[in-house]
């Protein structure tokens, strides 16, 4: 009866037991493609406007508190002129870190054109810009992308410092 015993228990135990095929199947079905944001700060049509700040944010060494909104061009390639727009990052960001340029992103990837012309994603998440890699969460989407989830990866190309144009590659990896 113990062996018996044993022998159940054991059967059990190896049915339950994560597979290295049930591991790759969470990765399954992900859809990866790159985005060129491009944040404009300067110049005569600018798409990243500061609408508040703290009294304090242009005295703090990381404008803590100031708040952003952008209506930012996405393209498929990393210059406007090269690229064919593909959509807007809409939404803001925040300056929230006292001590290094950390954002508190939150916008939506609205596609105005190309395979996903009408769908959206909703991105939020810190993005330390200082870093090479930052990662933010895909929360939600619509259209094709209705109940996606995520996750971006910036990548700064250029930082905008002599331009007023920072341009950040985007890689999306989502499952609706």
């Amino acid at each position: 009866m113990a062996m018996a015993t044993t022998v159940l228990l054991l059967c059990a135990a190896v049915a339950l037991a994560p597979t290295p095929s049930s591991a790759a199947d969470d990765a399954a079905g992900f859809t990866t493609f790159k985005l060129y944001f491009h944040d404009i700060v300067g110049g005569t049509s600018p798409t990243a406007i500061r609408i508040a700040q703290a009294p304090s944010s242009n005295s703090s060494s990381t404008f803590f508190g100031a708040v952003v909104a952008i209506d930012d061009p996405l393209t498929s390639g990393p210059t406007r002129a090269a690229g064919t727009e593909v959509g807007r990052a809409q939404g803001t960001y925040t300056f929230a870190d006292q001590k290094t340029f950390g954002l508190l992103m939150v916008m939506n990837f609205v596609f105005t054109a190309g395979e996903y012309n009408g769908s959206s994603l909703s991105i939020l998440g810190r993005n330390e810009v200082i870093n090479d890699v930052r990662e933010m969460s895909i929360v939600g989407g619509s259209g094709k992308f209705r109940m996606a989830r995520g996750y971006v990866q910036a990548h700064t190309i250029d930082s905008g410092a002599t331009s007023g144009e920072t341009v950040v590659q985007y890689t999306v990896n989502v499952k609706a």
